[in-house]
């Protein structure tokens, strides 16, 4: 019994705990608008109620298909890419990364190190700026 009203005692204090906790504050409740900007174009100043977070881009960019509305279809990958896809189909044995043959775990470090350079030289292009 005792156990019992200490339990509903500290569930009490704990649920009141709650009702204290300060509202958030006006200046919190702003919106956010966030903005392409393509080129040299000014970016908008932020007001009192609206805070303008602006995203620039190259002016080549402008009149570009948006990534949202950019086909992925397995259609829309290039030849070269499946190409290479199409290489490694029936790859079997030594030096294919495959379970099935003798020495097919050889070719495992080696397709490791490939995707790895691909990866940075991905990277890397990635990272160039774009010319003007």
């Amino acid at each position: 019994m005792r156990k019992t009203a200490f339990t509903l005692a500290s569930i009490t204090a704990l649920t009141g705990g709650f009702a204290v906790l300060p509202a958030p504050a006006v200046a919190q409740q702003n919106s956010v608008a966030e903005i392409i900007v393509f080129g040299s174009d000014p970016c908008p100043r932020s007001t009192d109620d609206r805070i303008v977070i602006c995203r620039r881009v190259p002016e080549t960019y402008r009149y570009r298909l948006p990534e949202s509305y950019r086909p992925t279809t397995p259609e829309s990958d290039s030849w070269a890419n499946r190409a290479k896809t199409l290489e490694t189909v029936g790859d079997t044995g030594t030096f294919s990364c495959s379970p099935v043959g003798p020495g097919g775990y050889t070719g495992c470090l080696t397709q490791v190190i490939k995707q790895a350079r691909s990866q940075r030289r991905q990277q890397a292009e990635d990272s160039t700026p774009p010319e003007d």
